[in-house]
């Protein structure tokens, strides 16, 4: 795509006034989320968000969603426990609920313009890890593969598989949308073998550039989504 979204180089999109798809995962002290889950469950809310009616037509998300899209596509992940998740949760988003890991996604705001209870939330401090590593994905599900090369916290390798859950939504037709909802946007978030890896970036699947706005440089290849449907 020569206008990407998370293309490093410069482009039209730079242009348009920008914004950010907020996402906050609750990471409480005495119980975190498992990494892995925390990745799938922010797919997922990125999905919901797109798939939403309110996101759509006259709908009273649809104008941030249509200005976020139309510049680059940034998301930031930011965490909250105790007091400051249920701040988070007063705020107009939808919360999506994995194994262990709670997200919420609220509609895009300007780079600038994030409501108070957001903005004092922390970036940092999203490192996750499984207690167990994740077994093989079921079969027929979408796989986000992570690059194997590439070292992210959590919340950055959250905002890239949301990315990548969102450049295969973009390639499916409204039937193929409509099956991925019934069954609860089912995927799944691995790590890429080498091999494998170096298949899948020349496969021709959606495949995320980063912009490197953040701890990896500008161009790093960090996901590419292997949907059923665009095999």
């Amino acid at each position: 795509m020569s206008d990407s979204p998370f293309q490093s180089e410069a482009s039209p999109r730079d242009e348009a006034p920008q914004f950010v798809l907020p996402l906050v995962v609750r990471i409480e002290r005495d119980a975190p989320p498992a990494r892995t889950d925390a990745l799938e469950t922010s797919a997922r809310a990125v999905l919901r968000i797109l798939d939403d009616a309110r996101s759509h037509g006259e709908g009273e998300w649809a104008r941030a969603i249509a200005d976020w899209q139309d510049a680059r596509i940034r998301k930031v992940v930011r965490r909250a426990r105790g007091a400051e998740w249920r701040r988070a949760e007063a705020l107009d988003g939808i919360t999506v609920t994995g194994k262990s890991a709670e997200v919420r996604v609220f509609p895009p705001v300007p780079l600038d313009g994030w409501p108070k209870e957001l903005a004092k939330l922390q970036v940092s401090g999203t490192d996750l890890d499984d207690p167990e590593p994740p077994s093989g994905a079921e079969a027929g599900v979408p796989v986000l593969w992570l690059n194997p090369e590439l070292g992210m916290s959590a919340g950055k390798t959250m905002a890239q598989t949301g990315h990548a859950a969102q450049l295969a939504w973009w390639e499916l037709s409204d039937e193929q949308r409509t099956a991925w909802r019934d069954t609860g946007f089912a995927l799944a978030v691995r790590t890429a073998g080498p091999e494998r890896w170096r298949r899948l970036t020349t496969s021709g699947l959606p495949l995320v550039r980063d912009a490197g706005f953040t701890e990896i440089a500008p161009g790093s290849c960090t996901v590419v989504a292997e949907h059923p449907a665009l095999l």
